[in-house]
């Protein structure tokens, strides 16, 4: 059976219309370290005293082991009548929940050898990908790698982590950040508008990027139906196993 420890609230904001972003400290004297890529799990009881639990994956960007008392990140979605939602939104600074982790593979592994990352995400799906930034950012120093993060939302006010994801564009011209918007495009003049905002879902962009599986390895998170559309277009493409990494987020009540 997995320790649980608990996680202390700490800050709380919304990124998005439904979804907020939390920080949570480790509160029994030990430190959270994690890979980024990787998930805790929450843990909580329904109304009739069944355990419950639910995985969110760890959103911090870092580049050293993390010591007691460094808070992590997560966002959450706010499911209508969920029992997690329910959880979260009652959370008061300095209130205290039950966790366990981290857990998960879906990381940058240290013997790749590709010459670029295809990141595909839809709305909570990119977490990962933020705290992968560092990591990143090393690999495009050593490597020379290139990464393509394709981030799904429905509208610009859905996209999550924005400022940092473009401001690591910015600083980084081997990393193109390329929002997917398949029903609202942003507005002449919005932080949200530059030349890589696409109109459509993440898997209708993809081939626009020429997939190649003799350079390419591909990260596939969010919606099931996209990782699984995605999943499929790059197996016919010639992807093999070993170069395609999904995480399924499922909305649970």
């Amino acid at each position: 059976m997995p320790v649980h420890f608990p996680l202390r609230l700490v800050e709380r904001r919304m990124l998005a219309p439904t979804i907020g972003h939390y920080v949570l400290a480790r509160d029994d004297g030990q430190p959270l370290d994690f890979l980024p890529g990787q998930f805790i799990q929450i843990h909580f009881d329904y109304a009739d005293g069944t355990p419950a639990r639910r995985s969110y994956s760890l959103a911090t960007i870092h580049d050293h082991a993390m010591g007691p008392g460094e808070a992590v990140e997560i966002a959450v979605s706010h499911v209508p009548g969920g029992a997690a939602t329910a959880l979260f939104e009652a959370l008061e600074i300095g209130s205290r929940i039950s966790a366990s982790g981290p857990y998960g593979r879906f990381c940058l592994m240290p013997g790749d050898r590709n010459a670029r990352y295809l990141l595909i995400g839809t709305g909570t799906g990119v977490t990962p990908y933020r705290s992968m930034l560092p990591v990143l950012a090393s690999q495009i120093a050593e490597r020379g790698i290139e990464v393509v993060l394709l981030a799904g939302a429905r509208t610009p006010g859905e996209l999550l982590y924005a400022d940092d994801f473009r401001a690591f564009a910015n600083a980084h011209p081997q990393f193109r950040y390329v929002p997917c918007l398949s029903r609202e495009l942003p507005e002449a003049g919005s932080p949200h508008a530059h030349a890589d905002v696409r109109h459509g879902y993440v898997q209708q962009q993809l081939p626009g990027f020429a997939p190649d599986p003799a350079r390419d390895i591909a990260y596939l998170c969010g919606n099931p139906d996209m990782v699984d559309a995605s999943f499929e277009a790059l197996k016919g493409l010639g992807f093999g196993a070993a170069q395609i990494r999904r995480e399924k987020y499922v909305s649970n009540k």
